[in-house]
């Protein structure tokens, strides 16, 4: 299973206990994403395949690293480009799409 600190350390920013509890926040909810989008197919109980764990790892990590889904922020003469959460990569859909059921 996932840790916090799994997430924390691929963003480059260990040690970081903030980024750490927003990270222990997004888990269980990429984590039920995922397993919806599979219709639980990729899990074996509560654990994961583990292609389908690194995507929730980064899904996690781009979920904690801009929690509030800012596009931008600009902070007098400094601005930054953030990535937004609007769905999977396509890196993502292609590990996903090889558990996901399909209508017949």
């Amino acid at each position: 299973m996932i840790e916090s600190s799994q997430v924390v350390a691929l963003l480059g920013r260990d040690g970081d206990t903030e980024l750490a509890a927003v990270a222990e926040r997004a888990l269980p909810i990429v984590t039920a994403q995922v397993r919806a989008y599979t219709r639980g197919r990729g899990f074996s109980g509560d654990q994961p395949a583990p292609d389908v764990e690194t995507v929730i790892l980064t899904s996690t990590a781009r979920l904690a690293a801009n929690p509030e889904n800012l596009r931008a922020e600009k902070i007098g003469d400094y601005e930054v480009q953030r990535q937004v959460i609007d769905g999977w990569t396509l890196p993502e859909l292609a590990i996903l799409g090889r558990y996901r059921r399909r209508a017949r």
